[in-house]
């Protein structure tokens, strides 16, 4: 200790050894700059003013920092009460105008920086590339002006990154790896669209947005058909499967219009091209397709794979189906998201709903549960709890059920504070398992269940059950 102690004085003097140069008022300015965590606050809220990974790294970034700030300033700094360096051999015209009184060791301003950096690059690793020098120039200018030793701010450096990085516990990063999967063994080469018979909602996405003429300009060769009044997805899909002169369905719009195309391409026997033209796109995430373009890119190729359909009752679904007050949480979450993160939107979306929620009495094969919510998912989610949000395999074969019970006292507000916390798995009340078939039954009446979207009649009695496999197009790199 005492060896680190030394060299890293030696640092110190070597820095405020340096001959005076332009840098020095910069560096004061920096390090003024970044007082409190001024700086980082304002390239957080320039970054907020973007939608996707940019808004998430900012929330993730402040929310990072916010905690690092904290813990060093309570915590570590008065457990090893380091000294200020002395600065009577340091450079006048660099000192800064006030005197600090607080402990030295790790460097706040260093902690804060590395916070915010490391959680921004968790959500959007190119900005926090650019960010990582301004991270390591704010902690030099620690150096430079005199007030930390260099141990500080490598010390404050890792704080900062390790909060951050440990942050991904209570609120994980979705991967960037699309989810596993089957390779298809047959799937036609459409160049252009060829044989491809594509239904489009002209609904999805974007008010502004036409979708079918985005289609039309990627795939020339294809039969594109939308949706006026009186038509659905699955009777335009099932007219061209009908007559034989499809080889290939394709479906462009939502999560909704997905399922529905799926039901169909499941039933005839053929691939299914997903063009995601939705607003949230679940499904076109997990299984790898994030672009209208790679979808057509897929299609001509004929690559493919194949991934798992599940079904409610004999209607496929892709993702998910509930019961209960899941699909208004879900709506409340993804309306907030943009604003909040994913995060701090479900724990905000389960507090509004639950709160007006009524329990459900069910049979879950056989066994009498009463719940808020229940949840079925296509596969297995993740992260568990109340905010499962992907998939990391779309051929695992079995359904992902997860409940929360309303027979457990306070269940709902330790949903909630298990959701802000990120524990929601195992909080008291919350109830999972995995089967390849469950029958709900309702002792409260007729219920709606919900699936990708959609609603269902209301009914008493739920088959869940796997329905077996689709090909989709997608391009998958090695």
């Amino acid at each position: 200790m005492r060896g680190a102690r030394h060299w890293d004085a030696r640092l110190h003097s070597l820095v405020g050894g340096l001959p005076e140069s332009p840098a020095d008022t910069w560096l004061r300015r920096l390090t003024t700059a970044a007082d409190h965590g001024r700086l980082w606050t304002a390239i957080g809220a320039l970054l907020l003013l973007r939608r996707g990974a940019l808004r998430r790294g900012a929330i993730r970034g402040l929310a990072s920092l916010a905690v690092s700030s904290g813990l060093v300033n309570t915590a570590l700094k008065p457990v090893f009460g380091r000294r200020r360096p002395d600065l009577g051999a340091h450079p006048v015209h660099r000192l800064l105008h006030q005197s600090l009184t607080t402990h030295s060791f790790p460097s706040g301003h260093a902690s804060s920086a590395g916070a915010f950096v490391t959680g921004v690059a968790l959500e959007c690793p190119a900005v926090g590339v650019a960010l990582a020098p301004l991270a390591v120039a704010v902690g030099y200018s620690r150096v430079h002006v005199g007030v930390h030793y260099p141990g500080d701010v490598a010390a404050g450096l890792a704080v900062g990154a390790t909060v951050a990085a440990c942050g991904r516990r209570w609120w994980p990063v979705r991967p960037s790896a699309p989810a596993r999967v089957r390779t298809a063994r047959r799937a036609p080469a459409l160049p252009g669209g060829d044989g491809l018979v594509v239904a489009v909602n002209p609904r999805s996405g974007p008010a502004d947005y036409d979708p079918a003429a985005e289609v039309r300009r990627l795939l020339p060769r294809a039969e594109v058909r939308e949706q006026t009044v009186g038509t659905t997805i699955a009777g335009l899909l099932e007219e061209a499967a009908r007559t034989g002169r499809a080889r290939a369905l394709g479906v462009a719009g939502g999560d909704g219009s997905v399922a529905a195309a799926a039901a169909v391409a499941v039933a005839a026997g053929l691939p299914l091209a997903v063009l995601p033209a939705g607003t949230l796109n679940h499904f076109a995430r997990d299984v790898g397709v994030h672009t209208l373009e790679a979808a057509a890119e897929a299609v001509a190729s004929g690559e493919a794979v194949e991934v798992d359909v599940a079904e409610v009752n004999g209607t496929p679904f892709l993702n998910t189906a509930s019961i209960g007050s899941y699909p208004e949480m879900v709506r409340r979450r993804d309306a907030l998201a943009g604003r909040l993160g994913r995060w701090a939107a479900m724990a905000w979306a389960a507090a509004q709903t639950l709160r007006r929620g009524t329990p459900v009495s069910l049979l879950l094969d056989g066994r009498p549960v009463s719940v808020w919510i229940l949840f079925v998912g296509n596969c297995r989610y993740t992260p568990r709890g109340l905010a499962p949000a992907w998939r990391p395999r779309l051929e695992d074969g079995v359904l992902d059920v997860q409940y929360l019970r309303a027979d457990v006292r306070l269940s709902r507000t330790r949903a909630v504070l298990g959701s802000l916390l990120g524990v929601s798995a195992h909080v008291s009340g919350y109830a999972e398992t995995q089967a390849r078939r469950v029958r709900v039954v309702s002792r409260s009446g007729p219920q709606v269940v919900a699936y990708d979207g959609e609603t269902a009649a209301p009914a008493t009695a739920f088959d869940f059950a796997k329905h077996g496999t689709l090909t989709v197009y997608c391009h998958r790199t090695a």
